[in-house]
Order: structure tokens, then sequence, then C-alpha cells
């Protein structure tokens, strides 16, 4: 006998649902606000990337950073791999029907239950089955990687209850975010799979639910992507205005000099740069001045990007956080700034600046003092009184304040100078490595490098080409990086956080916390944030996580521009409006000859 969603004390089907509040759109909304639900189909678009590539599984760990682009993709689209349910790019977190058309869930969020459309097919052309959702888990617990090899720590039980119904229910360890991380793991198909051989990397075209199917494969070179003209859900309200191209090509480039001198010969359809001297200096090309390659800055509603210098907090040198913070004071922003980016950037200092979940500006509520009660010491007064601030140079590059904080803070942590090195408390030269994939990058190392040597610290600057690096990160074989290091903007951080920042994820091969911090009070706020059950809760939750990540300075943050500067070719087009998560690529269209 199947079983039925009362027995479970399960809501009635809804359409959508919203990790905090309610989702913007009601049942029987067309299109997402931001989309052109009319926009021409046809023509098609080239991607470049940095990097190479070797598999299109997306869900193994055997080449977990050089797997093929669109697969799965936040930025190009989930080209062949899809979702229960589409997240909304104008919402904080709300989730609308795909492969599932409704669900029902109990007001705990400890049971829901995913109702399949009747109308979902794989690019077979079979049907995508309630057996087809218990085969992915079975096989991503037993052959996938991180965190979809995690999900079923969190499943108490996972049971079919129709041909095209599944429930799931949770465990003591799942919290009240985890509904929506099952609505968004991407499915694949059982039949077009062999479990034995899945963690295997492969370069033959796959078979998923999504709207493209993989046409040509030049390893480590190229990806073919053509549009299926029979995609099951090209009239869904939430996918009506996407996928447009009729072919999608990404091409990959050993770096970022050669990616752009493709783009300015129009192998590349757009570029985007974000470094303001970069732009005045290189823009200037025919394409250019004749107007067949346009320029357009978009503006977005998150948090901007953390981008900085990443410690390796596994190595003993990196492991105290007084040396760290000591280290953080000696980015000169100010003279980088006025000589690298013509004033155009500001200072980031939090991981979620410019929301209400910033902790900066903000002394600790009552809340959040109950929250890291248990874990004295470990956030900065000055960070609890939201009185803090980055440190400020007068931009000069030879203001001697901060050098001067700096060493009285390794002075305390035990360090001392001895013939104008920086010697640890045993005695042994401090000395790192700053591993750098481009030219930009490597102008900024070469900055910290010149600031940390008045202070006796030798730096070695190394660099590599991007997939090296992207090993690198895999092995956690590294001193300090420089770069985004995966750190995205959000407005509503969630579990991501437990791969980022988590200790159980600190030892994990393959996993994005590359800076190891692995530390119970931070363990303590992600799961307070993740069980919260209101808004005021759950921001408190955020913004003492923002101390503690301040405090420990895990990262030296450098600068932000939240906006985002696109040079594209003329012949494409895009939506009006922008929403909150700033440009979406997989609304975009090439304009009718």
């Amino acid at each position: 006998m199947l079983l039925g969603s009362v027995s479970a004390g399960l809501s009635e089907p809804m359409h959508s649902i919203a990790m905090q509040g309610e989702p913007a759109l009601k049942d029987g909304f067309r299109n997402f606000p931001y989309v052109n639900p009319d926009a021409p189909k046809g023509g098609s678009v080239t991607y470049c990337v940095v990097g190479s590539f070797d598999n299109l599984n997306p869900f193994i760990l055997k080449s977990l950073r050089t797997t093929a682009r669109g697969m799965i993709d936040t930025i190009y689209g989930n080209l062949v791999f899809e979702p229960l349910m589409q997240r909304s790019a104008d919402e904080a977190f709300s989730l609308y029907g795909l492969l599932a058309d409704s669900l029902d869930i109990s007001p705990d969020r400890k049971v829901v239950e995913f109702h399949l459309n009747p109308n979902a097919k794989w690019s077979d052309g079979e049907p995508v089955t309630a057996d087809d959702v218990l085969f992915t888990y079975d096989v991503f617990t037993a052959k996938g990687r991180p965190p979809y090899s995690d999900r079923m720590k969190k499943i108490a039980k996972l049971e079919k209850t129709g041909e095209r119904s599944v429930r799931f229910t949770f465990n003591e360890n799942a919290d009240r975010e985890f509904p929506l991380i099952i609505a968004m793991t991407p499915i694949v198909p059982k039949h077009a799979f062999d479990k034995e051989t899945f963690d295997q990397t492969t370069l033959k075209p796959l078979v998923g639910s999504g709207p493209y199917r993989v046409e040509q494969v030049v390893p480590g070179q190229r990806i073919v992507f053509q549009r299926n003209p029979d995609y099951w859900a090209k009239d869904l309200p939430s996918k009506r205005g996407y996928d447009n191209f009729d072919r999608i090509t990404i091409e990959y480039f050993l770096n970022a000099n050669s990616l752009f001198e493709a783009f300015k010969k129009g192998l590349c359809s757009l570029y985007e740069e974000p470094d303001p001297v970069k732009r005045e200096r290189d823009l200037d090309f025919p394409a250019m001045r004749d107007g067949r390659v346009v320029t357009e800055t978009f503006d977005n509603g998150l948090p901007p990007v953390v981008q900085g210098f990443l410690f390796n907090t596994r190595l003993p040198k990196f492991a105290d956080p007084r040396v760290r913070r000591a280290l953080a004071l000696l980015y000169d922003f100010e003279w980088a700034n006025k000589n690298l980016f013509d004033g155009q950037f500001k200072r980031t200092a939090s991981y979620w600046q410019n929301s209400e979940l910033s902790a900066l500006g903000r002394p600790a509520s009552e809340e959040e003092r109950k929250l890291l009660a248990p874990f004295p010491g470990k956030v900065l007064p000055e960070v609890m009184d939201g009185t803090y601030l980055p440190p400020e140079t007068d931009g000069s590059g030879r203001d001697r304040t901060e050098l001067k904080a700096a060493l009285d803070l390794l002075k305390s942590a035990g360090y001392r100078i001895e013939d104008g090195k920086l010697l640890d408390p045993h005695g042994v030269p401090f000395s790192f490595e700053i591993l750098t994939a481009s030219q930009s990058e490597e102008r900024l190392a070469a900055l910290y490098q010149r600031t940390l040597a008045k202070i006796g610290i030798a730096v070695t600057i190394r660099a590599l080409e991007a997939d090296q690096i992207q090993m690198r990160k895999q092995r956690f074989d590294f001193d300090m990086l420089i770069g985004n290091t995966g750190f995205v903007g959000s407005l509503s951080p969630g579990i991501e956080l437990l791969g980022r920042w988590g200790s159980e994820s600190a030892k994990a091969e393959g996993s994005f916390n590359l800076s190891g911090a692995s530390d119970p009070a931070i363990d303590a706020m992600i799961e307070a944030l993740l069980n919260a059950r209101d808004k005021d809760s759950y921001i408190a939750a955020v913004r003492a996580l923002d101390r503690l990540l301040i405090s420990s300075a895990y990262m030296v943050p450098m600068q932000y521009d939240n906006r985002k500067f696109v040079v594209y070719w003329n012949y494409l087009a895009h939506p009006d409006r922008t929403p909150i998560f700033g440009y979406q690529l997989p609304t975009w269209w090439h304009k009718p000859d």
C-alpha cells in the first residue's frame, strides 16, 4: 500500500518553498520577473574559461576541479542535469517547480514529499521516475563526491510513495534548510548509469533531463552543447525565457591573457573585466571602436564576493590567529586602490558586507552574545562592540603605523627580528609562498611581498596555470592562495558553510574549506543559523559567524566592486531587468539575423 501525505502530517501540495518567509510568486505565475518570456530562440554563444577539463561527470571526486563546465553550472546554467526545483535569482532563497511540480512538507520540516512532473523526461525520451531519485541518492552515497555523498547522513528514510513521488524523512542531524538542499540536488537517470563505474571519469556524453545535450567534446579544449528541441520543461513558468541559444560552446584557455586575445578576435562572445585599469588600457581595439563590441555595467544586490589572500591554517606557521591578524594588517589597500585600481574599489571587511547579515558597525545583540558565550575570547572586543574597521594607511606605501602594530602582535606570539629576518618562536626564519594564476594576481602578491619584506618575512611568488592551481587546491597543497576561493556572496548563507568553514570539511579532500578552518565556535554558529526558526534568530547567528571569521583572520580580505563590467559582441541581447543575483547568462539570447 502506498503511503499518503495525510498520514505523515504534511501540508497541502505547494508549488514553491522559501527558506525564510513566503516565496514572492504565487501559484500560476507565468515566468520569473527578470526574464524575457518572449525571447527569440536560435543562434549560438561561446563562453570562454581559463583551465582544462578531462571529465563530464560533475558528481565524482576524480577530476573534481577539471570537470567540464556547463554540465551543472551556476553561471552558464544547468545545461544537462537538473534539480527537483529551480531557484529564483530575484529572491534570497526561494525554489519553484521543475522536475518536481509540487511538494508537501511537515511544519517542522522533518518530512517532505516531492511530486514529479508527469511530463518530465530524460534527453533520450525516457520518463523521470521516483526510481531515478532513489538511484541518485544511492549512487551519490556510494560513489559520489562531497557534498552529494553526504546527503544520506541526514536522511532517516527515503521511500517511493508512487511512480512519481518520493518522501524524505530526516533525522536529528538535519536542519530547516535541508529540504531546500534536497530540492536543489541534481537528479541522474538510473537507466543511463552503472553504479559500479559511476566514480570513473568519462568523456562520453551523458543523459540528463536538462535543456541541452553534449554534441562535441575536445578534451581539455572545447565542449559543445546543442539545445534539445524536445526539452520537456521549455514552457514551465520556472524555465520560460531561459535556454535561448541553439548552441553553446565553452572554450578553454591556459591563461587569462590568451582568453582576452581570443575575445578581441571574436572567438568568445563576452568577457568580464574586474580591473578598472585594464579596462581603460586594454579595451581599445577595432571591434570596440566601431560598435561591434559593447560594454555594460550590471549591479547586483548580493554581498560582494570575498577576495583576498587565504591562509592554509593546517600549516603550523599559520595556526596562531595572532600571526594571521598581524599579516592581515600588512595589505596596503589604499596604495593598491590608488595605483592599481584608479580608486574605484572599496575595502572588504565583512563576509556579508553591505547587507543586514554583516556585523560591521553593529554591536553584538543579546542573542549574538548568548550564542558566543560558550566560546570566550574568540571574538575581538572591537569586533564584538561594532567598532572594528580594517587597517587604513596613508596610501604612500611607506606608512609605518601598521608595520609597528603587526610587529607588536607577532612579538606577543613569540616572534622576533634578528639580522633583518623575522624568526618564529623556534628561531626559524618565517617565510611562505603565494600561488598566483594571473598577472593581476601577481601584481597584488608582489605588493604584499614588498610590505612583508619590511618586517623580515621572505615571501616567494609562484605563478601556475589554472589547472595546476586547481589540483593544489584539491590536495590543500599550498601556503597561501590569492583570489576568490569559492566564497560566493549570499543573502541566505546556509549548508554550503559546512563545506567552506565546518570542521569536518577541513580534512575532506576536494572540499571548499581551503583555509582549513576547524573551530567548534564556527560549527556552533553554522548549526544555529541552519536551525533558526525566525528571521531575527537567523540574522543573529550569521552576524555571530561573521564576527568569528573576522576575528580569526582566515583571509586577508582585499577589495571589491559589486558591479560587474561586461564586454560583449553586439549580436547578444539580455532582459531589461537585472535580478538581485546579478545578470543571468541563461536568460540572454542571440539577436535574430
